[in-house]
């Protein structure tokens, strides 16, 4: 392994010097919801909802799901918010994010400080009011954990930062049990190791699509640094890990027969992706030909048939 030069946050200036101002207010409007990063905040919705069914042995109170995913959807984007603050730098060298809000400059660094704190306070008032303190806790500890522990201590660091740096984005198990159950139990612990271990596998197919930009922005993803062989083997590791966990629901009589069911056969095709991606990349294959995005697309699949059987299961048993 290289070391890889670790570049000081803030040193690039927007690429166009274009006035904030200037913009339109529409687009302007559009730049704000871009900084919570809508995408992401889905998939970890996804994550959310279904889990309090589970926790509510059925259909939990409405206004509670309604309550909570709101309350989380301002608590990711405050921190998504706070991310793009931190790595402007590094997203103005990276093709992928050279469009993000702040290397543009419609959106000045001071703005995205501002919004990216006030939606955290916001959204750790609104879980404690309207949800539970357990679930205000948690809520902010995944907003340190992803903008100090992740972004701003590991990202630029280690090649484990996605590693540990997932955490973050296994809270929302916690605070759905939480926000049902005023709790959290060894069912939400399953399921948020499942994410856990879910995560190295699915950020690294990206990684390894993309890692001419980490390397030119310094960041140390695993890619970066490890051959293809190698990432490849340890998504496999990982694979093997999350799959097995997944399947604990069940003997430990949280589920009934529709989850575990549902839970092998979609383990079974994600180890048939991740087997060929290491096929693939032990036979010296690179480029279009790595495919290694297959397992990326999937492993949202993956995640969201998952948690939807999670969410049905109480119904079946």
């Amino acid at each position: 392994m290289t070391a890889v030069e670790s570049r000081p946050a803030g040193s690039l200036a927007p690429s166009s010097t274009r006035p904030p101002a200037r913009w339109p207010l529409r687009a302007r409007l559009l730049a704000f919801v871009a900084l919570t990063k809508p995408r992401i905040i889905e998939l970890l919705l996804i994550t959310t909802v279904p889990v309090m069914f589970l926790a509510a042995e059925g259909v939990p109170d409405l206004w509670l799901v309604v309550a909570t995913c709101l309350g989380g959807y301002l608590s990711a984007g405050g921190a998504n918010a706070l991310n793009m603050y931190i790595d402007r730098d590094i997203d103005a060298l990276m093709h992928r994010t050279e469009q993000r809000p702040l290397v543009t400059g419609i959106v000045t660094p001071r703005e995205a400080l501002v919004f990216g704190l006030a939606l955290s306070a916001v959204s750790t008032a609104w879980f404690a009011v309207l949800v539970n303190p357990l679930s205000a806790a948690l809520s902010l500890a995944a907003i340190l954990f992803y903008v100090v522990g992740y972004t701003m201590i590991l990202k630029r660091r280690t090649a484990q930062n996605i590693v540990w740096g997932g955490i973050a984005g296994c809270m929302p198990v916690f605070i759905g049990w939480s926000a049902v159950t005023g709790t959290v139990s060894w069912a939400s612990l399953i399921l948020f190791l499942v994410i856990f271990f879910w995560t190295p596998p699915h950020y690294w197919p990206l990684s390894m699509k993309v890692k001419d930009d980490y390397a030119r922005a310094g960041v140390p993803m695993l890619p970066v640094l490890a051959s293809n062989k190698t990432v490849a083997r340890q998504i496999v590791a990982y694979s093997w890990v999350m799959v097995a966990v997944s399947l604990l629901l069940w003997p430990l009589g949280y589920t009934g027969w529709f989850y575990p069911a549902v839970a092998a056969v979609l383990g079974v095709f994600w180890m048939k992706e991740a087997y060929g991606l290491q096929s693939r990349a032990k036979r010296g294959l690179s480029g279009a030909k790595l495919k290694e995005m297959r397992l990326f697309h999937w492993s949202i699949t993956y995640v969201s048939l998952l948690f939807l059987a999670v969410a049905a299961d109480p119904f079946l048993r």
